[in-house]
C-alpha cells in the first residue's frame, strides 16, 4: 500500500517547482490548468481558445456558461406521479411486490448513473456540472437510504439549479429536499422526541464546521426543523404543524420562536459558514491545503456579496495562488474525473454510458451512492491498491480498442469488458444490488447492450498537425498537469507513446 500511495506522491511532488507567473494572461498551460480544474478533461480546442484572454476574462466566460438545466434528456421515468410506497400499501405488499419494487429501483437508480454520465460528457457548461458533482458531495444524501430513484434525480436538478447561484438559497432548498428528509430522518422529527440528525449535520457539514456549535445548539435547532416532513402520495415537502415545536428556543446565542428556516439564517449569518465553504472550494479547486488568509479574504467577498457563489469562485479563480507552479498537479483527479475526463479528451462519445458509470463506482465513487454522511474525502483516498490498479486497467482496456480487434469484438458482447474485476467493484457492485434480495436478476436489468466503444489514435494525433515529435509533444502537454514519471521513447509509435502517458501517474493528477 505504502509504496503505491508513495508512486502517486513522487508525481504529486517530483517535479513542482517554480513561482507564480508575473503576467495574468493564459499561455497554453495556464488556460489548460484552469480547464482542467473548472470541468471534465479540456480537448486542445477549448485550451486554444483562451490562450491571451486574462485570468479575469477566462473565468468570466467560465462563469457566464448557463448549466442551470441538464442538456440531455432523462429517463422518462422520472416525468412518473406514482405514489411513493410499496404498492399497494406497505403494509399490504407481498414479499415478491416488494423485491419487485427494490429491483425496480436498483435499475432506475443504474440509469440515473449511465444519464448523468453522458450529462458530463455532453454539457455546454462543464463547470456547473462540477459543481453539481461538488454539492452532491457536500449535501450527501444516498440511493441506500432514500430507496427512490425519482427522488434522488429531483435532488439532484435541484443542485444544478442551484449549483452556481446562491449558497444561502441552496442550504434552504436541501433542507426541504424530499431525499434529504428521508436521508437525514427529519420525516422521524416530532415535538417531544426530536430527531437530531439534520441540525447536527445542517452545522457540521453543511455550514459552520467542527468546533462552532455545541451539542445544545444542535438539540435546539432540531425543534425547530420539527414538523418539516414528506408527503409519500406526491413526494414532495409537508409541513406538519401538528407535530411542531413552537415554543422559543435559544441557537448560538439567539432567542426565539425559530422554525426551520430562521435556524439556516442563523447559520448563515455565522462568519465560519463562509469559511468553511471557501476552505471546501480551495481543496476541490487550488490545493489540499488551505492558505488561512487567501481563504478569509474570499470568505469575506462572500459574506458581503451574500452568498453570491459565482462571487466566491471568481475570488477563487482568479487568485495567485490558484495559478501558481506549486499548485498544479497536486490534486488527484476523482473516479468519475478520470473516467469522463478521458473520455472527452480522447474525443469518444460512447452510445451507452452505463459501462463508465459503473467503471466509476469500480474505482470507489458510486454516483447516487455516496459512502456515509461525509460523502467521499477524496484526494488521497481516491488512491489505494485496489483502485489505482483498477484506474490502470480502464486506461489500457479502452486504449487497446485503437489496435487489439479481438477486444472490439469482446465490447460488442460483453458489456462489463472495460469494468475492472476488482475487490472494490465487487463491494461497489454489491451495495447497488444487495437491497433487491435478488444478485441475478438485479445484475442483469442493470447492463444493456454496449455497442461500441472506438478509439482511432492515428485521426486523434492528426488534430495536433506537424511532424510526430510536434505532435508527442503537444499531445503529452494536454493530457498530463506535470513532466511523466517515465518519458516515453522517442522511437515509439503514436498510440504507444498515448498508452505510456496515459498509464503514467502524472495522467492521475490535475
Amino acid at each position: 500500500m505504502r509504496l503505491v500511495l508513495a508512486f502517486v506522491v513522487l508525481a504529486l511532488t517530483g517535479t513542482l517547482a517554480g513561482t507564480v507567473a508575473a503576467s495574468t494572461v493564459l499561455d497554453y498551460d495556464a488556460a489548460r490548468h484552469l480547464l482542467s480544474r473548472t470541468g471534465f478533461g479540456p480537448t486542445d480546442r477549448e485550451i486554444q481558445r483562451l490562450i491571451g484572454l486574462s485570468r479575469e476574462q477566462a473565468v468570466a466566460l467560465i462563469l457566464d456558461q448557463d448549466g442551470r438545466v441538464a442538456t440531455t434528456p432523462a429517463p422518462q421515468w422520472v416525468a412518473e406521479n406514482a405514489p411513493l410506497r410499496y404498492p399497494p400499501r406497505i403494509d399490504l405488499a407481498s414479499d415478491d411486490e416488494r423485491k419487485l419494487f427494490r429491483q425496480q429501483q436498483v435499475q432506475e437508480t443504474m440509469q440515473l448513473r449511465a444519464w448523468w454520465i453522458s450529462e458530463m460528457l455532453a454539457t455546454p457548461a462543464p463547470l456547473a456540472e462540477r459543481m453539481t458533482l461538488f454539492w452532491h458531495n457536500h449535501f450527501v444524501s444516498g440511493e441506500q437510504k432514500v430507496r427512490f430513484a425519482r427522488l434522488m434525480y429531483r435532488q439532484n436538478v435541484s443542485l444544478r439549479r442551484n449549483a452556481l447561484g446562491n449558497f444561502g438559497d441552496l442550504l434552504h432548498a436541501m433542507a426541504r429536499d424530499p431525499a434529504m428528509l428521508i436521508y437525514l430522518d427529519s420525516v422521524q422529527n416530532r415535538k417531544g422526541t426530536p430527531n437530531e440528525n439534520f441540525a447536527r449535520e445542517a452545522m457540521e457539514l453543511f455550514t459552520l464546521g467542527e468546533g462552532h456549535y455545541s451539542e445544545r445548539d444542535v438539540k435546539e435547532a432540531a425543534r425547530a426543523f420539527t414538523g418539516w416532513s414528506l408527503d409519500r402520495d406526491s413526494g414532495e415537502f409537508v409541513f406538519r404543524r401538528g407535530i411542531h415545536d413552537f415554543d422559543a428556543k435559544t441557537v448560538l446565542g439567539y432567542t426565539g420562536r425559530f422554525d426551520g428556516d430562521a435556524v439556516l439564517d442563523i447559520l448563515l449569518a455565522q462568519p465560519a459558514t463562509a469559511e468553511f465553504i471557501v476552505g471546501k472550494l480551495w481543496r476541490e479547486f487550488v490545493s489540499p491545503d488551505p492558505d488561512a488568509d487567501e481563504v478569509s479574504r474570499i470568505a469575506r467577498r462572500f459574506r458581503e456579496s451574500r452568498y453570491d457563489i459565482k462571487t466566491a469562485l471568481r475570488a477563487l479563480l482568479t487568485s495567485d495562488a490558484f495559478f501558481a507552479s506549486e499548485n498544479r498537479g497536486v490534486l488527484i483527479k476523482s473516479p468519475t474525473e478520470l473516467v469522463v475526463g478521458t473520455l472527452r479528451q480522447l474525443d469518444i462519445q460512447p452510445a451507452d454510458s452505463l459501462i463508465f458509470a459503473r467503471a466509476s463506482a469500480s474505482m470507489g465513487q458510486n454516483l447516487f451512492a455516496p459512502p456515509n454522511v461525509k460523502g467521499w474525502p477524496g484526494q488521497d483516498t481516491w488512491i489505494n491498491a485496489s483502485s489505482l490498479l483498477a484506474r490502470k486497467q480502464f486506461l489500457d482496456r479502452l486504449l487497446r480498442t485503437d489496435d487489439n480487434l479481438a477486444t472490439m469484438r469482446t465490447l460488442a458482447t460483453n458489456p462489463d469488458a472495460l469494468v475492472v474485476v476488482t475487490p472494490l467493484a465487487t463491494a461497489a457492485a454489491a451495495s447497488v444490488t444487495a437491497a433487491s434480495g435478488d444478485m441475478q436478476a438485479s445484475s442483469s436489468a442493470a447492463t444493456p447492450p454496449v455497442r461500441r466503444v472506438r478509439f482511432d489514435s492515428s485521426r486523434w494525433f492528426a488534430q495536433f498537425g506537424g511532424d510526430d515529435n510536434e505532435r508527442r509533444s503537444r499531445a503529452m502537454r494536454l493530457l498530463l498537469p506535470i513532466a511523466p514519471q517515465v518519458e516515453p521513447p522517442a522511437t515509439d509509435a503514436p498510440v504507444s507513446v498515448l498508452r505510456s502517458v496515459m498509464l503514467d501517474a502524472a495522467y492521475q493528477l490535475k
